[in-house]
C-alpha cells in the first residue's frame, strides 16, 4: 500500500486517475474466454448475445456476463425404484450424457439446466420403464436407452441441451426374483436336454428301421452283420468261445410257426 500512494504521490492528477482506473476497472472491462467457453452478455438487463471464444470487452457495471461452457458432461441418475409392465420390482440407476448448444436459451429459457436435465432424466427414466417389461428391460437395453435419449433430448431443447446419450447402469432386482429366475433357466435347459434326447431316439429308430428295411430286400446282409459281430467279439475277447450257426437252419420253424399262427381255431 505504501508502494502504491508513493507512486501516486510522484505522478499528477490526471495520471493517478488513469492509473487507477487501470488497476480497478480494466481487470472488470477485459474476460478472456477459451474455446470451448461461451459468453452471454447482459447489458442494464436487456441481453446483447453471447460472444466468445477469445478477448470480451465489457462496459464495467453497466454489462453482466454469464459464462457458459459448451463441452459434453455427465450427470448420474440416482437409483429409481421401478415397477416393470410385469409387475417385477427393480432398482435402476443411469447416466446421462449433454452438452449446451445455445448458451443464450440455456441461460434465458432455464433458471438451473443442470439440475432440470437431472429431474427430467429421473422422471423420464421412471415411467419409460414402467412400460417395458423385464425380459425387454435385462435383453434390449440398447432400445430402451436409445427411447429414453430422444425423449429426454425432446424435452431439453428448447433450454438449448442436446442429449447424446443415455445408458442405463445397473438393473437390480429382489433375490427372490434372482431365485425365480434361475429355477426357471433350469427348466429351460431340463427341456432342451430332454428335447435334444429325443431327438436321438427317434433318429435312431428311423435309422433302425431303413435297416430293417434293406435287410428284408436283402437276406445276405443280416449274414455279413452277423460275421461283423463275431469278428467284433474275437476281437474283445479272446478267451471266449462261440459256434455260428447259420440263420436258415432256423428258417423252416419260423415258416412252420407262422402256418400255425395263421390256421383258423
Amino acid at each position: 500500500m505504501d508502494l502504491i500512494m508513493n507512486i501516486l504521490s510522484k505522478l499528477g492528477m490526471t495520471a493517478s486517475i488513469l492509473l487507477i482506473i487501470a488497476v480497478f476497472v480494466l481487470p472488470q472491462a477485459l474476460r478472456i474466454l477459451r474455446e470451448y467457453e461461451r459468453g452471454v452478455i447482459f447489458r442494464l438487463g436487456k441481453l446483447l448475445g453471447a460472444k466468445g471464444p477469445g478477448l470480451i470487452l465489457l462496459i464495467p457495471v453497466v454489462d453482466k456476463m454469464v459464462k457458459m461452457d459448451l463441452r459434453v458432461v455427465t450427470i448420474d441418475v440416482s437409483k429409481q425404484e421401478i415397477m416393470t409392465r410385469d409387475n417385477v420390482p427393480a432398482t435402476v440407476d443411469a447416466v446421462v450424457y449433454f452438452r449446451v448448444v445455445d448458451p443464450i436459451a440455456a441461460v434465458v429459457k432455464v433458471e438451473n439446466f443442470w439440475k432440470a436435465t437431472s429431474l427430467i432424466a429421473q422422471t423420464t427414466l421412471r415411467s419409460v420403464l414402467g412400460q417395458a417389461p423385464l425380459d425387454d428391460l435385462l435383453s434390449q437395453r440398447d432400445i430402451i436407452n436409445q427411447k429414453l435419449q430422444e425423449i429426454i433430448d425432446r424435452q431439453t431443447e428448447p433450454w438449448g441441451i442436446k442429449v447424446t446419450a443415455v445408458e442405463i447402469k445397473e438393473v437390480a432386482l429382489p433375490d427372490s426374483m434372482k431365485r425365480a429366475m434361475a429355477k426357471q433357466a433350469e427348466a429351460e435347459r431340463e427341456r432342451r436336454a430332454k428335447i435334444v434326447n429325443a431327438e436321438g431316439e427317434f433318429q435312431a429308430a428311423e435309422k433302425m428301421v431303413q435297416a430293417a428295411s434293406m435287410i428284408s430286400k436283402e437276406p445276405i446282409a443280416l449274414q455279413l452283420r452277423f460275421l461283423q459281430t463275431m469278428r467284433e467279439i474275437s476281437s474283445e475277447h479272446n478267451t471266449t468261445t462261440f459256434l455260428p450257426i447259420p440263420i436258415d437252419l432256423f428258417s423252416p420253424f419260423i415258416k412252420r410257426l407262422a402256418e400255425d399262427s395263421n390256421k383258423p381255431k
